[in-house]
């Protein structure tokens, strides 16, 4: 900094100034310090900055199986985000979820010196072991259920059921059929109830769900099970995944989509548009979840926070798997 302040004919402070973007600089003297950060490529020392001012600019955020879409999509916004904010980011994931792992993840962020954490918390387990986090660090749950221990942002996962089941009674079904996701997810969990509102709102049968994994697979056995069934005429499927091994099993088994069936899924990745027939589906808006968690952690990391339960709502995709009956 001393040579960046020689360079530039200031005082260090007028450069630290410059580097912390205090208003107080004419535009002449900036321009004139920043040539010289160019100059001589200046570089921060990030570690003695957060000896002085106790704050690393580090966030840490904690997840598992960021293979999936839904978890990795959320990573991503939460990161992009993050450095939109200015600081950075370190990723702990986790192949399971349970008290213990959190725990340890947390310690782990902790000795990093992090100044607060996101938890990508979808699994009941996950959102259970929030219960009790250690105090100190300020802390937010993505997709944790409902504000207790620590603020909550997340996507209105039953209204987005509720969506997609009254998208397809509009259309003139008589009921909708439901492929879940895993019974220990609260995404699965709030889609189901979704469902049945809309379903007990109308007045009509809510039949038994099949269950599904995620994964295109299991979709695919829940599709041939479907198929075999006369009276199913629309499919509510619980991701887009599930929702492509159904479609697969009705190309199979000569069940055209939508002239005979009508499915919906629900997340609106990249490849639902080029599905056979493109997918109707309920699109999770990530981008905004990462905003939003970063706000709300950089607001207890202010200080200026209080518990609250931030959520995101859900929209519908229309495309070709939908059609009036």
């Amino acid at each position: 900094m001393a040579d960046v302040a020689k360079e530039a004919g200031v005082s260090h402070q007028t450069v630290s100034r410059v580097l912390n973007d205090h208003p107080n600089v004419r535009g002449e003297t900036r321009a004139r310090v920043l040539a010289a950060i160019g100059k001589l490529g200046y570089r921060r020392n990030l570690v003695a900055r957060a000896l002085v001012t106790r704050h690393s600019r580090t966030l840490g955020v904690v997840s598992f199986d960021t293979t999936l879409y839904g978890p990795a999509s959320t990573v991503y916004g939460i990161e992009q985000a993050a450095r939109a904010a200015g600081y950075f980011v370190s990723i702990v994931s986790l192949k399971s979820i349970d008290r213990s792992g959190v725990h340890d993840a947390l310690d782990y962020l902790a000795d990093q010196g992090v100044d607060g954490i996101v938890v990508v918390a979808p699994q009941r387990s996950a959102a259970t072991a929030l219960s009790d986090l250690p105090r100190g660090i300020p802390t937010v749950a993505v997709e944790g259920g409902q504000a207790g221990e620590v603020p909550v942002v997340c996507v209105d996962q039953v209204e987005g059921g509720r969506l997609a089941t009254e998208h397809l009674l509009s259309l003139g079904h008589e009921t909708v059929w439901h492929v879940r996701g895993p019974s220990d997810w609260l995404e699965a969990e709030g889609r189901v109830a979704g469902w049945r509102a809309a379903l007990a709102a109308a007045g009509r049968p809510a039949p038994e769900p099949l269950a599904g994994d995620w994964s295109p697979r299991s979709g695919y056995e829940a599709g041939r099970s479907l198929a075999s069934m006369k009276d199913v005429t629309a499919v509510f499927v619980a991701n887009d995944q599930m929702a492509l091994g159904v479609l697969r099993a009705f190309t199979e088994q000569g069940v055209r989509v939508p002239d005979q069936v009508s499915v919906v899924g629900f997340d609106d990745i990249p490849e639902s548009d080029f599905f056979s027939p493109p997918l109707t589906t309920i699109r999770q808006d990530f981008g905004a979840v990462g905003r939003h968690s970063i706000e709300v952690l950089l607001r207890q990391i202010e200080g200026a926070g209080e518990l609250e339960s931030l959520v995101v709502p859900p929209s519908v995709v229309l495309r070709g798997s939908t059609a009036r009956r």
